[in-house]
């Protein structure tokens, strides 16, 4: 008997688009955020559990009921897969959707018996400058995406596992070497590397992601803060942060630009900053995590492209 197709999605938008396309199999929708707070290398378990609830509670306010319903019910559907002959992962190019897949990956490294793995990537399309997410394509370009899906070998695998531990552990300077490594995700090195510049800037106390903002308050004219919002959005390359995690930059960097009547400036601070004139670390810094590490642990030094261990 012909085993069962599995689709792992990375979004309900996404999802609603695939059933459009009517192909063969269940499926299953991933919605966590791992690129942002603690997390455990083992997805699932108790400790793991217990640490992300506590993260989206104090900081989007999300209720233990709220991630039953939404995460946990779908991640139960995955612990028996037996049944399934291949399953499809269906992820953005960006960070934010990244660390979900390795995550999942990781997971499924647990259970998984004689399945294929496949994955459908967004990306850039024949004629388009910027890379485009899945769930923006039309169905019929979505559709050529599966019809020329990615199989992954056991090294992808591997090196998907490998790559999730690290960013669980404490030595996010061993993520970097991972960088020069071929595999079967395209847009994998680029995650990685933009998630190393997350990291506060040697020199200015700011990120990559913090520097962008002011840069884009410095270079356009921006009426409001809504609009400020929407140019970071637009303009945020591969970390593919949703509008609540983008407003927390927003929040913090409220000290660096002011609001008037012609619109939002950057203040003395917002300047001394981008200048490389003074260094803001001690007053951003703050008990944030990425994976294993706190924030504020390390700095990124902009000349070696390396993490200094503080």
């Amino acid at each position: 008997m012909t085993k069962k197709i599995l689709h792992i999605t990375s979004g309900d938008d996404l999802t609603e688009n695939i059933r459009q396309l009517k192909i063969p199999g269940d499926i299953v929708i991933w919605r966590e955020m791992l690129s942002e707070g603690p997390t455990v290398a083992n997805v699932g378990s108790p400790e793991f559990i217990k640490v992300r609830k506590a993260f989206l509670k104090s900081t989007y306010g999300v209720t233990a009921a709220e991630y039953q319903e939404k995460f946990l019910s779908e991640l139960k559907k995955l612990e028996n897969i037996e049944d399934y002959g291949e399953i499809v992962l269906w992820f953005e190019f960006d960070l934010f959707s990244h660390m979900n897949m390795l995550a999942l990956i990781s997971f499924l490294m647990q259970e998984q018996k004689h399945m294929t793995f496949s994955l459908v990537c967004s990306g850039r399309l024949k004629g388009e400058i910027e890379l485009k997410p899945l769930s923006e394509l039309s169905i019929r370009d979505l559709g050529k995406h599966y019809k020329y899906k990615i199989q992954l070998n056991r090294d992808d695998l591997e090196m998907a596992t490998l790559i999730w531990e690290l960013y669980c552990a404490d030595k996010p300077k061993r993520l970097i070497s991972e960088i020069k490594k071929t595999s079967s995700f395209e847009y994998l090195s680029s995650c990685i590397r933009a998630h190393v510049e997350r990291f506060p800037n040697a020199r200015s106390g700011l990120n990559t992601l913090e520097a962008n903002v002011l840069k884009l308050i410095r270079e356009h004219k921006i009426s409001s803060l809504n609009q400020l919002l929407g140019y970071a959005l637009q303009y945020q390359g591969y970390y593919g942060y949703g509008d609540v995690q983008m407003q927390r930059v927003l929040d913090k960097l409220d000290g660096f630009f002011t609001i008037s009547k012609t619109g939002v400036s950057l203040n003395e601070n917002g300047i001394k900053a981008l200048d490389g004139k003074e260094n803001y670390y001690q007053k951003l810094k703050d008990g944030e995590c990425y994976g294993g590490v706190k924030k504020y642990d390390f700095l990124y030094d902009p000349e070696s492209h390396n993490l200094l261990k503080l």
